[in-house]
């Protein structure tokens, strides 16, 4: 196994050439110091500075025509349906309240699948569904005011 290319910071700009999609969890795009491989088998030892996090898009690595970035994976979601302006700060109001972020996409918010935020989400009668999508938010413990 060929050795891993060390990572200690993050290029700049978004670079040219064939891109080459690293998918992360939003929990693993807070993990920075940890061996990652891309799906053509390049290894990196990211050794990036503690408190970094990683959102898609990022780019990681270019080499040989190639642009390594980072790509949100597919993970389990809630995805809250509003029917109105109010319920949607509720759903806002609730998320928050157990201190997770969501990803407004359209008229639907979307938050990762927690157990506790199924039954708030369920004891206040709004509409969601639970899906496999990408998830571009930020893991819990990350989130912003």
């Amino acid at each position: 196994m060929p050795d891993a290319i060390l990572i200690q910071e993050l290029p700049s700009g978004a670079g040219e050439g064939e891109v080459v999609q690293l998918p992360m969890s939003a929990h693993d795009r807070r993990r920075v110091r940890r061996i990652v491989e891309a799906p053509d088998g390049t290894r990196f030892a990211l050794a990036l500075a503690t408190g970094t996090v990683l959102v898609p898009g990022q780019v990681i690595h270019r080499s040989g025509g190639r642009v390594y970035v980072v790509a949100a994976a597919l993970e389990d979601v809630i995805v809250a349906h509003p029917g109105s302006l109010e319920e949607a700060t509720r759903i806002g109001h609730i998320i928050g309240n157990l201190h997770r972020d969501l990803d407004a996409a359209g008229d639907l918010v979307i938050a990762l699948a927690d157990g506790a935020l199924v039954e708030r989400l369920r004891r206040v009668g709004v509409s969601f569904t639970i899906e496999r999508r990408a998830f571009h938010g930020r893991a819990p413990g990350e989130h912003a005011h």
